[in-house]
């Protein structure tokens, strides 16, 4: 599995790199977002692990224009802004996941192949596959949601949120279950980017609605049910 490294700080792109070679991964560094794009659209790579503040092309930028001309290629921000609007800013930007510095090589390894395996199964017959609850409508081939006949535009993950609710619905969710299953990750309860993207899916879903869909449960999660 080849892997693209976009990382300014030497140090870490070599431990990195390093640990990656040493879980049999065939690694590449580029030193600034310029060089990384270049790369990623030139070579064919499993996987991108990029930093958020870098020169010449910042990692969310380099994200964006990855996502346009490469869309099912897997993306890890690793960096060191941490905070829920980091996080959020990162997948509204394409990211897959998102790893905080300082981190462990176990963990990023544990990422890397949650992604490579959802990303090796996500080649499964869906085409022209639609997902149905209520008035709201999925397409898994056009990526296109509609309410009433009214047409959503959601972001990815928005789009991978509802997804996951749509094949789960009127069914509790919690956070850690949509962590898991929508984000690859550990749920980390001093942040709050779960409840972030369920309130950007009710505005889009819920607010020109007399009926929602989209509920709180408190203490136990969320739910995709006619009320």
């Amino acid at each position: 599995m080849k892997i693209l490294i976009v990382e300014d700080d030497q140090r870490v792109a070599e431990l990195i790199q390093r640990g990656l070679h040493e879980h049999g991964f065939s690694p590449t560094v580029a030193y600034d977002g310029l060089s990384g794009k270049k790369l990623a659209l030139n070579n064919q790579y499993d996987l991108v692990i990029t930093d958020i503040i870098l020169p010449k092309l910042d990692g969310l930028d380099l994200c964006k224009e990855l996502r346009q001309i490469k869309p099912d290629l897997p993306i890890i921000m690793l960096t060191a802004l941490g905070s829920t609007d980091d996080k959020v800013e990162g997948f509204d930007a394409g990211a897959d996941d998102y790893l905080t510095k300082p981190f462990e090589m176990r963990e990023l390894l544990v990422r890397i192949r949650a992604l490579l395996k959802r990303s090796n199964n996500g080649t499964a017959n869906t085409s022209g596959f639609i997902l149905k609850y209520d008035d709201l409508e999925m397409n898994l081939q056009t990526k296109s949601v509609k309410r009433n006949e009214v047409e959503i535009n959601l972001t990815p993950k928005e789009f991978k949120l509802l997804e996951y609710m749509l094949q789960n619905q009127e069914r509790v969710l919690s956070r850690t279950e949509i962590a898991e299953k929508v984000w690859d990750t550990l749920f980390d309860t001093g942040t709050n980017f779960i409840d972030v993207y369920i309130n950007y899916l009710r505005k889009k879903i819920d607010k020109d609605y007399d009926k929602k869909l989209i509920h709180t449960r408190s203490g136990m999660g969320f739910i995709l049910k006619a009320e």
